[in-house]
């Protein structure tokens, strides 16, 4: 019985809090579906039209190499997934350990914006990701300074927090390895294709 009670004195949040943490937990996935609406809408436009980036960048690059509309558009809404799912049970199911994996997740969100934006000062060319990255990096760094206020910091939200930031470098991983399959098997449509060769 003790630790039933020491459990929920670690991971019941407080009314005030919740309703304070609720004003911030839905903005994650519409900060995300923001910024991948500007990725959807010009990636493939913009790497067939300068595919020279390809051989001068290609670290930068390759992961794009070979990309079409419905791949990337696939690996978007495996990546939202998450960012909504996690959203909606931390803002229905209000406990601490909810609230770590989605500031873990937004977290590695606003490192994916920097990224961006650093990408496109590394290359000296705009992206189509840059405009939103720019947009929401300075919004998700104060929602995550005010929420990181809000949140009782114990041992179940700290584990949380990192298992929610590893979980997402993971899950981008999986979400471009789907795309890349869906790709490989839609290769015979060539006015998809980014017009490169293979690596």
């Amino acid at each position: 019985i003790s630790l039933v009670i020491i459990a929920k004195k670690d991971t019941v949040v407080s009314v005030v809090q919740e309703e304070y943490m609720r004003e911030y937990i839905l903005l994650l996935p519409i900060i995300f579906i923001f910024h991948d609406m500007e990725e959807i809408a010009g990636f493939i436009w913009f790497f067939k039209r300068n595919t020279y980036l390809f051989d001068r960048f290609p670290k930068v690059m390759n992961t794009y190499r070979g990309m079409t509309h419905t791949g990337f558009a696939l690996a978007v809404y495996e990546e939202f997934i998450p960012f909504f799912g996690v959203s909606l049970l931390a803002y229905y199911f209000p406990n601490d350990v909810l609230y770590g994996l989605w500031f873990g997740i937004f977290m590695s969100l606003a490192g994916h914006f920097f990224i961006h934006i650093g990408h496109s000062i590394y290359i000296r060319k705009y992206i189509p990701c840059v405009i939103t990255s720019s947009i929401c990096l300075p919004i998700s760094i104060l929602i995550l300074i005010k929420c990181a206020g809000l949140m009782d910091w114990n041992t179940a939200s700290v584990i949380s927090t990192v298992i929610g930031i590893i979980f997402m470098i993971v899950n981008m991983k999986i979400a471009h390895g789907l795309a890349h399959m869906v790709n490989r098997r839609i290769r015979a449509d060539k006015t998809q294709l980014i017009p490169l060769p293979e690596p």
